[in-house]
């Protein structure tokens, strides 16, 4: 079974990418506009899509490092992930 995003193969080098993870993530293969709803917008679908993503923990890790400050990211919305990180703090 092929994983990952249709059009976009791996090779050998993709092992030394930090974002080789974002190949695999199901977000990359769906509407973007789900993952970065308006204010008060639902998230439900987004998360849904994040619940089944085997690279959801690489894109959390990704949005926590990078201070992503907007949108879905490996299944938490902003203020989730503020509150995830005020809480390791």
């Amino acid at each position: 079974m092929e994983r990952g995003v249709p059009g976009v193969h791996r090779d050998a080098t993709d092992e030394d990418n930090p974002l080789s993870w974002q190949s695999d993530a199901l977000c990359a293969q769906t509407d973007p506009e789900a993952f970065f709803p308006e204010k008060g917008g639902s998230t439900r679908d987004a998360k849904r899509i994040c619940a089944s993503c085997d690279v959801r923990d690489q894109c959390l890790e990704y949005a926590l490092q990078n201070d992503e400050r907007f949108g879905i990211w490996g299944g938490l919305s902003e203020r989730e992930r503020r509150r995830l990180k005020h809480r390791a703090s």
